[in-house]
Order: C-alpha cells, then sequence, then structure tokens
C-alpha cells in the first residue's frame, strides 16, 4: 500500500507554500538521519495561510525590517544539538500540577459562568484560538465563497484526507493545526465510516487546554472527548516541557480511546530549534527532527 504523510501547520503566517513544504521536508529527513534512517517519503503539505493573510513571509535580507521579513527560518540544527529527551522527577511534578489548573480552570467555567472571560483572555494573549472558534469570523474558501472560518479550514484539511484514501496515512499536526485535524478527524468517520488513518501525530498542541477541551464537548455535543474514530493505529502526542502553547501536555488524561481502544500517548522531547541565542521551544522544524518524532516516521514508513 503507498504511504502519505501529511503536515498540517498552524495559523500564523507562513511563507509561501513551496517553502514551507521544503522546510518540513528538510526537517525530517534531518531528524531521519540523526536516527541512520533512509529517507525516502511522499509528503503532502496542508496549507491555508494564503486564506488567512493577503501576503507571506519572506527571507531577502535586504528587507529585513519588513514585519513579513521571516526571523525563523528553517536551518540545520548544529552537531550534537538534536538529543533524547528523559523524563524526570519534575516533568512529573509540573504535569500534576498543570492538571491542577486545568481542572480548576473547568470547575471555574462549568460552574461561575466565566466563558465570556475565557474568551476575552483568548482574544488578548491566543488570538489564533479566539478566531478559530469564533461564531463569526469568516474566510473566502477555494471557490471563492465566504463562509464560517473554521468550517472553511476544516474542509480544505477534508478534502486534502480524501484525495489520500486508499493510501496508508500519517497526520502531522502542529500547534493550532492539531485542534483543526482532530476535528475533521473526528467529523470524517461520521460522513465517511471506511476512510482512516494509519498514525495521528500531534506537536506542540494546545489540545490539553481546558478551553479547547470545553470548545470541543460543546461543538460537538458529546460529554467526553476521545481519540478520533478515524485513527485506526497510533496517536502520539510531543511536547516540549518549555513549549508554553502545550502547556498542558497530558492529553492522555482528558482523551479517552476510540471504540478501536487507540489511546493518546504522551512523549515529552527536546525541541532545540533557535536562531542565535533565541530558541523557540515551539517551532514545527525543531519538533520534526527530535528523535522519538524521527523513529515514530520510521517505523510508519517501514510498515
Amino acid at each position: 500500500m503507498d504511504k502519505v504523510i501529511i503536515g498540517i501547520h498552524g495559523l500564523a503566517n507562513k511563507p509561501e507554500q513551496s517553502k514551507l513544504e521544503e522546510w518540513w521536508i528538510n526537517s525530517i529527513k534531518e531528524g531521519l538521519a540523526n536516527i541512520d534512517v533512509e529517507s525516502q517519503f511522499d509528503f503532502k503539505m496542508v496549507y491555508w495561510a494564503k486564506y488567512l493573510y493577503k501576503y507571506p513571509l519572506h527571507d531577502d535580507k535586504d528587507y529585513s525590517f519588513d514585519d513579513l521579513f521571516n526571523t525563523e527560518p528553517y536551518q540545520a540544527a548544529e552537531e550534537g544539538e538534536i538529543k533524547e529527551y528523559y523524563d524526570g522527577f519534575f516533568d512529573e511534578v509540573r504535569a500534576r500540577g498543570r492538571n491542577i489548573v486545568g481542572n480548576s480552570m473547568d470547575f471555574l467555567k462549568d460552574y461561575t459562568g466565566i466563558s465570556s472571560l475565557a474568551n476575552w483572555a483568548l482574544g488578548k494573549y491566543l488570538k489564533d484560538l479566539a478566531f478559530y472558534y469564533s461564531d463569526t469570523q469568516q474566510l473566502k474558501d477555494k471557490e471563492g465563497d465566504t463562509a464560517l472560518a473554521r468550517i472553511v479550514l476544516q474542509n480544505i484539511l477534508k478534502k486534502e484526507l480524501e484525495a489520500c484514501a486508499g493510501k496508508k496515512i500519517m497526520v502531522i499536526a502542529h500547534s493550532m493545526g492539531s485542534i483543526i485535524a482532530y476535528d475533521v478527524l473526528q467529523k470524517i468517520h461520521a460522513d465517511k465510516p471506511d476512510f482512516s488513518i494509519s498514525d495521528f501525530i500531534t506537536i506542540g498542541s494546545p489540545l490539553g487546554l481546558p478551553h479547547v477541551i470545553s470548545m470541543i464537548k460543546c461543538i460537538s455535543g458529546n460529554i467526553k472527548v476521545v481519540t478520533p474514530e478515524a485513527v485506526k493505529g497510533r496517536w502520539m502526542n510531543f511536547a516540549d516541557n518549555k513549549d508554553v502553547v502545550a502547556a498542558d501536555f497530558r492529553l492522555a488524561d482528558d482523551y479517552k480511546p476510540n471504540l478501536n481502544n487507540v489511546k493518546v500517548v504522551d512523549d515529552l522531547v527536546y525541541n532545540s530549534y533557535h536562531i542565535k541565542d533565541n530558541y523557540n521551544h515551539h517551532k514545527s522544524y525543531g519538533y520534526l527532527r527530535t528523535p522519538e518524532v524521527s523513529r515514530r516516521i520510521a517505523d510508519f514508513l517501514n510498515q
């Protein structure tokens, strides 16, 4: 069976599609080379930045003062920077503390009606989440028709997935892209019960945030969140403990197994991406080349 890796980016502005796709491929290849694995694979980038932004980011150093100048392009890691991460005592302490905070936030939301306050905070500090969950935000789709923003984004991904039906599929979703991928994988199973993917990989995902879980329950009408039914093989969630977007990285505490008994497995990694002394532990390129993610990709390619 043919295999394909589908990459899904977040909602921040991006370089043009061909460049972003090239950089994701380079990151994956760099990680595979680090674990001595050959890197032949079919890759497709789900790209929706052109529906959100009039102009893409660029890396023309003659215009470095431009707001669209890309200050965080892909660049290969320096020797010894791609490292295995070993969970320690303080990781468990942090995880438990985040769970307590998350449960407290859920309690306040459910029993004191602070959803409007939560939405205000998201609008101020997490603009992408507020945009996606807005019931008034509109976007133009590929045909030029206007529709609810999250529906437009979901339909872009749904069409890409359906075009790969019959292949063995690995979905790698970063940041906000993981929320959109989760929603689409739930919906696509309802419409096409025979459609499935082998591997669902989430990196730097906000799916553990209480507000996100609450919105998934609200929109779906379900009282619990589960692994998407379209996932037949494995759901792996990778996070760097310094990644603020993935502040609650323990998805296994919240998401129940699906009917195929596929349960999300969490794994901490070290995202070493940086430009000079400026580290970004949320950057997709850094996640894609970690040994833990690379081994999962290698397993998929060797199945």
